[in-house]
């Protein structure tokens, strides 16, 4: 445990002991936002992020430490364990290195190394190994038995003693294994008659790249294309020198130095070893490897972008009409008041074939006056823009003395998933589905992060080739994003869904439910202390959800605070010390100015917990989301044919990818702005520079109206031209021409994405 804490230390920038520490809490069955928000003194103030590192590797050194006890015990009851083999196995860092040492000792079915061990053989490769300067002919001669009939036998059983003995050689493995981490590239080729079927894929018919540098979103665009069967992969050194290079180290392995019979009979059994054995195993392992490393990659860009989304700014408690635009099945309309609570529904048929336009500016004026409409939520999916011109033509006849409402683009991924799911059948039994989708887009924008925790996260489109990745291990990141967020954030006990309070550290689906049961049938919470009395709700639970749930305007007024029951007594103190009532105090910054918080340390909370509770009494229950503002989309720009190079617009960034950004700018298709044309600067990392949900200004590059692609740019210097590090590591600007990769820098605006853009748009 002592070597793990170590490890994992090392790896998230960490003492040992505050590992120790950490790991401790998450046994005993605390969560990773409890554990960062309020175990602070404990673990020496680790975050979430650290901590969710911390239980990963914990999890793999685990296994791994559970692994070498196996091999241990397996190598012990063969009677074959030593001290140098056992040192070896305790000293192994990985899983691939514990199983490259047990490979000799692992139980297998019979090889053609034991048939040529049972017929006698062992000896003569020994011989060869011994004596370079005889002829391995001769040597064979003198091991012809009923079962090797000729020399030619022998020597092959020989070679087969040999070859085995390289294959399982842990050593030289890790030799090959770093030699090809260096120099291996990856190569696609075009299955033959796959053209056309695979055309999205044509940048691979004929690719190759380094397998160490190939990123995530390329990797898996071939990964795909080969499952797909366009074309083959294969994982290698590079062809005319690399595996006369990776035969070189197989050789060194036998001490091939000079130039004897022997010398020159064991180098060609070298070359074969290589070809025949080691070449395969090393390419399914890298390819493996390279799969793991892009889903790694993938799974990261999901999560940060989901982040980013669930922490979009609310609009607030307001009564809003959510519209899911449509055409031949109509406008649908959905009202909820300031609480999210559905009050009246409607379908207008604006469009053809009805075209009933007075009909629905009539509806909804009559929706926006009756129900004191402040927000109206347009679903950004087809006939989006055509109902966002009929909303603003409606406003237009709204009386003067009549507050116009804020209409808001709302992106409506994973709206029709919620409409046809359990939950919205339980919440909406009576209501057509279509309409549930409306009530949606109405919420997400009063509160994204409410509404967005109900619809399966890999619905909601933020990922990048999610469905290609492993899909337990990604469900399990966006479940870890989720709980994050939502303790975060906090939530209001008396308004929350059952969907978002599952997500509260220490509840999940079956207490959550039995919160809202029990507000069911008693009534809102007046205070935290009343969910010891909801069914199944015990002491540890308690612990782990109270800080994270507010009671608004309940009878203590710390339970609208994150400020935890247990440390109420410590929040007291410092009230008594300004001298004044706690109500008075909470939110004003002035009264606590004075106080030092180290005063107010004592042996069960420390300098952490006493700072975190000074700055929640200075802005009680504060949502840590940014202020609420939207894009506007250009008038008379609504189709792709509508966009010209050059044009300045304003846009919502939808997704980020490895390779850029994606942004809605109004046309039903996103654009893309490539990593290059992020900012005037070299960009490693698309998320230095933008984040999902944010609002940004971007340029018209290119506009490819037949592919339905368009290029933009947020550079200030004119998007055509590279910032000056780009020239030098150039990314996603790869043109391929006979398998080899070349590089060129982008020289003209109407040029300047079309390499990229063949790249990136395949997202999907």
């Amino acid at each position: 445990m002592d070597r793990s804490n170590h490890i994992i230390a090392s790896e998230i920038n960490a003492r040992p002991e505050q590992v120790q520490a950490a790991v401790k809490l998450l046994d005993e069955g605390a969560t990773v936002p409890f554990v960062a928000r309020y175990r602070k003194e404990a673990t020496g103030g680790l975050d979430d992020t650290q901590l969710r590192v911390l239980a990963e590797q914990l999890s793999y050194l685990r296994e791994l430490n559970a692994r070498r006890d196996t091999i241990l015990g397996s190598i012990r009851d063969q009677g074959k364990l030593t001290d140098d083999l056992a040192k070896s196995i305790a000293g192994a860092e990985t899983k691939a290195q514990l199983e490259d040492i047990y490979l000799p000792y692992k139980p297998k079915r019979r090889t053609k190394a034991m048939i040529a061990r049972e017929n006698g053989l062992e000896p003569l490769a020994q011989a060869i190994l011994a004596d370079r300067t005889a002829e391995p002919e001769a040597l064979a001669a003198g091991y012809l038995t009923e079962a090797v009939p000729t020399t030619k036998d022998a020597l092959n059983g020989a070679r087969d003693i040999l070859a085995e003995g390289l294959a399982e050689n842990a050593d030289l493995l890790g030799d090959l294994r770093r030699f090809l981490h260096r120099e291996a590239l990856i190569t696609s080729k075009l299955v033959e008659g796959q053209d056309q079927t695979g055309a999205k894929f044509r940048d691979y018919f004929d690719h190759s790249e380094k397998w160490a540098t190939a990123p995530s979103h390329r990797a898996l665009a071939m990964l795909r294309a080969s499952k797909e069967g366009v074309v083959t992969l294969d994982i290698g050194p590079e062809p005319e020198t690399g595996a006369s290079r990776a035969e070189a180290i197989v050789a060194a392995h036998l001490h091939t130095k000079g130039n004897g019979p022997g010398d020159l009979w064991l180098r060609k059994i070298a070359g074969w070893t290589w070809r025949v054995k080691l070449s395969l195993s090393m390419m399914v392992e890298l390819m493996g490897d390279l799969r793991a490393r892009a889903q790694d990659a993938a799974i990261a860009v999901f999560a940060r972008n989901l982040k980013d989304l669930l922490f979009a700014a609310p609009a607030g408690a307001k009564a809003t009409l959510g519209l899911d635009p449509g055409i031949r099945t109509g406008v649908k309309a959905a009202v909820v008041d300031a609480t999210g609570k559905l009050v009246a529904t409607d379908t207008l048929y604006p469009f053809q074939p009805k075209n009933d336009l007075r009909g629905a500016q009539a509806a909804l004026l009559k929706l926006i006056t009756t129900q004191g409409i402040e927000l109206i939520a347009i679903g950004n999916g087809t006939a989006s823009r055509e109902t966002e011109k009929l909303v603003g033509g409606t406003l237009k006849l709204l009386p003067h003395d009549v507050k116009k409402p804020t209409k808001v683009v709302v992106s409506e991924a994973g709206a029709s998933v919620y409409s046809a799911s359990e939950l919205a059948a339980r919440e909406f039994p009576d209501l057509d589905v279509s309409l549930r989708g409306a009530v949606s887009i109405a919420r997400r924008l009063q509160d994204p992060l409410a509404e967005l925790v109900k619809i399966e996260p890999k619905s909601i489109g933020v990922g990048q080739y999610q469905h290609d990745v492993d899909q337990t291990r990604l469900g399990r990141a966006l479940e870890a994003v989720i709980e994050d967020v939502v303790n975060a954030v906090g939530v209001d006990l008396n308004m929350a869904s059952a969907p978002l309070l599952t997500h509260v550290s220490g509840l999940g689906p079956g207490l959550a439910e039995a919160v809202v049961a029990h507000r069911d049938v008693h009534g809102a919470f007046t205070s935290r202390k009343d969910l010891l009395k909801v069914a199944r709700l015990g002491p540890r639970a308690f612990e782990q959800c109270a800080g994270f749930l507010r009671i608004r305007n309940g009878m203590e007024p710390l339970d609208a605070s994150s400020v935890h029951p247990e440390a109420y007594g410590v929040a007291r103190r410092i009230v008594q010390a300004c001298g004044r009532d706690l109500r008075q105090i909470m939110g004003d910054d002035t009264a606590l100015r004075g106080l030092r918080a180290e005063d107010f340390v004592d042996d069960s909370f420390g300098l952490p917990t006493v700072r975190d509770i000074l700055s929640e009494l200075e802005k009680p229950g504060r949502d840590p989301r940014p202020s609420f503002v939207t894009a506007s989309f250009t008038d008379g720009v609504e189709q792709i044919t509508d966009l010209k190079p050059g044009m300045m617009l304003e846009g919502t960034v939808t997704n980020v990818a490895a390779f850029g950004a994606f942004v809605d700018v109004g046309v039903h298709q996103d654009g893309l702005v490539h990593v290059s044309q992020l900012a005037d600067r070299f960009v490693k990392d698309p998320h230095e520079v933008v984040k999902a949900g944010q609002v940004v200004r971007v340029r018209v590059v290119e506009v490819d109206v037949p592919r339905k692609r368009i290029g933009l740019s947020m550079r200030k210097d004119g998007g055509g031209k590279p910032a000056a590090s780009e020239d030098r590591k150039p990314q996603g600007q790869t043109l391929r021409k006979h398998g080899q990769l070349k590089r060129k820098a982008q020289t003209d605006q109407q040029g300047a994405l079309g390499a990229a853009l063949r790249d990136a748009m395949r997202k999907s």
